[in-house]
Formats: C-alpha cells, sequence, structure tokens
C-alpha cells in the first residue's frame, strides 16, 4: 500500500540533552493517528532538489494513545543535512510533509517468550513505544529486559520515566548501561549492552526474542553473541539506524 503524504504540524519541542531533542508533532488533517508500537514516520525536509535525498525516517517514540499527535526523539548528527534542519530550523508551529506508519518492527503477536530489547543512543524510541503501549493497556507478558546504551549519564533518555515504570509494572526490567562513566547509580551499569545481556541470559536460560536497534556495529556484535548463545537467527529482530 502507497502511503499518502500529509502535513505534520509541530506542537511542542524539548531539549532532553545537550544534542537530542523531542519533537511533538500533530496530524491535523487526522482524528486520530493510528500505528503498531515499533513503527516509524518518514519526514520530507527542505533540504535538497531530489525528493528520496529530503526523506528522513524516525521510530515514534509515543505509545498509540487515540489522538492525532506522535512524539520523535532525535539526535544531532554533526554534518547531517536533516537533523541540523530539525534543531536549527524547525520551532512549534513549522509544518512538513510526512508518511506513515511504516514498517515491521514490531511486538509478536504472541507475548509468550521472554523479550530482550538492546539498544543504543536514540535507538531506544521504539521500544519505549512498545513497553509504555504494553503497561497502558495491561497487556500480558513474559519478562522483558529493555538494554539501554549510551556514553555518558548525560546522555540517558527516558531514564527516570522507564526507572519509574520498572516499579509499576510487573516484568519490566530497565537495564541503562554507560559505556564512558566509571560510577553510576543503583540500577544501573558501566561498559557495554552486551555484559549486560549476557548475564542475563546466562542466569535465564529461558526462550526468548531479542530485539536491536541502534548503530550497525552493536547490531552486528549482539547478533554474533546472541547465536552463539545458542538462538535461532529467527529470534533476532533489527533496525538500523544512521
Amino acid at each position: 500500500m502507497q502511503l499518502e503524504w500529509q502535513t505534520g504540524k509541530v506542537i511542542d519541542i524539548k531539549n532532553e540533552t545537550a544534542s537530542t531533542k523531542r519533537f511533538f508533532i500533530q496530524m491535523p488533517a487526522m482524528e486520530k493517528f493510528d500505528f503498531h508500537p515499533g513503527q516509524f514516520v518518514t519526514l520530507d525536509l527542505p533540504i535538497h532538489e531530489q525528493k528520496n535525498k529530503r526523506w528522513r525516517s524516525y521510530s515514534i517514540a509515543s505509545a498509540p494513545d487515540g489522538t492525532n499527535v506522535i512524539e520523535l526523539v532525535i539526535v544531532l548528527l554533526h554534518g547531517g543535512a536533516g537533523t541540523t534542519y530539525l534543531f536549527n530550523e524547525v520551532q512549534v508551529g513549522s509544518e512538513f510533509q510526512l508518511r506513515g506508519p511504516q514498517g515491521k518492527f514490531i511486538l509478536p503477536e504472541e507475548l509468550d517468550k521472554d523479550l530482550f530489547l538492546i539498544c543504543t543512543g536514540t535507538g531506544i524510541a521504539p521500544f519505549r513505544s512498545m513497553v509504555q503501549y504494553l503497561h497502558k493497556n495491561k497487556v500480558a507478558h513474559k519478562n522483558i529486559h529493555l538494554i539501554f546504551g549510551c556514553r555518558k549519564l548525560h546522555d540517558g533518555l527516558y531514564i527516570d520515566e522507564l526507572k519509574d515504570l520498572e516499579k509499576k509494572e510487573p516484568g519490566f526490567f530497565f537495564h541503562p548501561v554507560f559505556s564512558r562513566e566509571q560510577h553510576v547509580g543503583e540500577g544501573m551499569y558501566t561498559g557495554y549492552v552486551h555484559s549486560v545481556y549476557e548475564k542475563l541470559i546466562a542466569a535465564e536460560k529461558d526462550p526468548a526474542k531479542f530485539y536491536l536497534c541502534g548503530w550497525k556495529n552493536m547490531i552486528d556484535e549482539a547478533k554474533e553473541k546472541i547465536q552463539a548463545m545458542g538462538y535461532d537467527k529467527k529470534d533476532i529482530h533489527l533496525e538500523l539506524y544512521g
């Protein structure tokens, strides 16, 4: 199905970190914007004459809530035409064309296995959408481990929100990991995401599905490690960033 382009209007912008912003976008022509948690939208930004060089895709960071507003969390890529435009030119009231929802990086129909949601940076966006959806709709599930990697404590995204959700949602566990910190708080880790899920898997050894979202290097390494631990390639789902 060819999705129609429609107007998106920016209704709020929040500075999340020094290099990350949250954009709240409304689709005025629609009463509600339906999507599956994990899907993305494509923006058509006025940054090039050729159409396909203007398009930038971002996972939706909010859960479906029956409204016509979605949230995108976007990191500034130095030298990147798309994010430079979004950070420097777009403000509340700005409009651009977008289409979606798109993508098959969504939750399985049956949540009958443990889920490991492994991400770096703004790759947390689809997983935040998924876990908020499960919580708000009281969907039954096995254990869900969300393992989020970034460099420094001040780079963290949705840390307080997801730590709070961990207290409220039985079977949900949030594991923030910081690669360039020596000391972190309780329930946090130093190092890289791989050591965290390896320990969790070694302790449980249960059937599981793995969702990987982030930079290619992390995803390639995780695929290798997960298969080396005895899991099948078909249990691993990917969404590349960058």
